[in-house]
């Protein structure tokens, strides 16, 4: 599977919001508005956690679940 496609959307989609999102893989914690990050993360079939905190978090988690969804990727949003 090629991630680069999903990386760029998942990045692309988080920079909209001011929130602060943080995927969570294994003991790793990663900003997703960050491609690097995710280059060094989203390989493999692991399950993510979604942190999401700020002013549009409500919106940013659909967006995000919406997106991680597309690009078949495993991932909880996890609410706090």
């Amino acid at each position: 599977m090629s991630n680069n496609a999903a990386i760029v959307d998942i990045s692309q989609t988080a920079n909209k919001f001011r929130s602060s999102i943080v995927l969570q893989a294994e003991n790793k914690y990663i900003d997703v508005k960050s491609i690097l990050g995710l280059f060094t993360t989203l390989v493999g079939n692991h399950a993510y956690e979604l942190h999401v905190h700020g002013p549009d978090a409500e919106e940013a988690k659909a967006a995000m679940a919406e997106v991680f969804a597309k690009h078949n990727l495993n991932v909880t949003v996890v609410s706090e």
